[in-house]
């Protein structure tokens, strides 16, 4: 099996005020980088990201763009799934916002792939991230994103959540 992290970073941050992709990136990219996913990619929207391609190691990830990021969530992980090989079974799909992202949860997921065709962290019984698709669900996802899809959920209580900073 083949998986493929995807990073969710198309928004347009109206609620931080400024870019927050470009501030929390680097974090969760390092947290992806310390997990077993075979590649990243990080969708961009609203703003660009080449500053966050310039600062991190270009090579442990790529860039596609999401042009109609602004349909929603789903848009922009559509654009990010589109941009995976055949090779891929599974898509993780983590937010650029979320920089206390876990690695242990990354795993946790990953060990539990063939649970069911769609994942999701919970914690305390709260589902959160990451979420984990495998390609035989990929079509499905609408404008609202993963979050419309209904996830077997694998329990994360034991670790910190990956937080969602919308304010700085």
């Amino acid at each position: 099996m083949t998986i493929a992290a995807v990073v969710l970073a198309a928004g347009a941050s109206t609620r931080y005020g400024r870019p927050k992709q470009l501030e929390l990136l680097p974090a969760v990219l390092d947290r992806l980088a310390r997990t077993s996913v075979d590649e990243i990619v990080v969708v961009e929207g609203a703003h660009p990201l080449e500053t966050v391609s310039r600062t991190c190691p270009r090579n442990s990830f790529r860039v596609v763009s999401a042009s109609d990021w602004e349909r929603g969530p789903g848009a922009s992980l559509r654009a990010g799934l589109a941009a995976l090989g055949p090779e891929m079974t599974h898509a993780l799909v983590v937010l650029a916002d979320g920089p206390d992202l876990d690695p242990r949860a990354v795993e946790r997921l990953l060990a539990h792939r063939d649970d069911g065709p769609i994942l999701a962290a919970s914690y305390d019984g709260a589902r959160s991230h990451p979420v984990l698709l495998a390609r035989a669900v990929w079509h499905a996802v609408p404008d609202e994103g993963a979050r419309a899809l209904g996830p077997l959920l694998v329990d994360c209580s034991d670790l910190a959540p990956p937080g969602d900073v919308d304010t700085p």
